[in-house]
């Protein structure tokens, strides 16, 4: 990546060198990113590469269209998931049994980079999306984004490695409020209680929030990029010490959660409730 100033038609994922240091990584599936192991494997492959070019300092991850991320896509055309698991607001979902151990993987693999990486989360993130947002050392954010972690609502558990993720970036208290009652929190609330660590002010009407958000992530990013690079993976090396490997060792349980909850009752009555945009009547069983 060293000599690259260009993009790189590398769909579903665009690579884009912004200035001397930083490289920026965009999802290409619009509105809503539905993402699937193969996407998310293209992005663990691209961070790889750039945590191997000495010359890339930070990596800023963006989005295009609506969402940040509306969770994964295990069987659908790519535009919407298939209901099998745990994801986004229109009543699709995410976690298959056949795609989620596979996708975990690769998430494992999003978390071992070496150096800084800075989400710019506009629109939503929801579901295994929010577990993409929350894998990154900082999200940039506006006030209208939404963070949610919807998986009880859906009667099904969270996955993406945020049983460890999540609390170590908004504490247990915290991670458990949006884990039990699967609300949005909106970025005004996101910002202080420490979710997204920069919050740039929405666009004036008619302009787009997305851009507004990245534009803040690379200055986010350029202030990372001027500090002394081996210092900056050494410090992030220890605080960041184990989370890689913590992942890898819960998602084997998130999984298997998923896989017993997504026969009950209530996931089928969440998925319903989802899709007809009504409350769910959850039985216990």
């Amino acid at each position: 990546m060293a000599e690259r100033a260009e993009i790189q038609d590398t769909a579903p994922v665009t690579v884009e060198r912004v200035g001397a240091h930083v490289v920026l990584m965009a999802l290409r599936r619009p509105p809503h990113n539905y993402f699937d192991v193969p996407m998310v494997r293209m992005l663990a492959d691209l961070y790889a590469e750039a945590d191997a070019d000495p010359s890339v300092r930070v990596i800023v991850l963006a989005s295009e269209g609506r969402s940040f991320s509306a969770g994964a896509n295990f069987g659908g055309d790519g535009d919407r998931t298939v209901p099998i698991g745990a994801g986004s607001e229109d009543g699709s979902v995410d976690g298959a049994d056949d795609g989620a151990d596979a996708l975990y993987a690769e998430a494992a693999r999003v978390f071992s980079v070496g150096i800084p990486v800075v989400a710019a989360v506009h629109g939503t993130a929801i579901g295994g999306g929010f577990g993409l947002a929350v894998s990154a050392d900082f999200r940039v954010a506006a006030p209208g984004t939404r963070f949610c972690a919807n998986f009880a609502r859906l009667g099904i558990h969270h996955g993406f490695g945020l049983t460890v993720s999540l609390p170590r970036v908004i504490g247990e208290q915290h991670a458990l409020d949006m884990l039990l009652t699967g609300r949005r929190v909106h970025g005004i609330e996101a910002h202080r209680i420490g979710l997204a660590d920069r919050l740039v002010d929405d666009p004036e009407p008619g302009g787009d929030p997305a851009e507004a958000v990245r534009a803040g992530a690379l200055s986010l990013a350029a202030e990372l990029a001027e500090a002394a690079p081996l210092a900056v993976r050494s410090i992030r090396a220890t605080q960041r010490a184990g989370l890689a490997e913590a992942v890898a060792a819960a998602t084997p349980r998130e999984a298997s959660e998923q896989r017993v909850l997504r026969r009950t009752a209530d996931f089928a009555e969440g998925v319903a409730a989802t899709a007809e945009r009504r409350t769910p009547r959850f039985t216990g069983s």
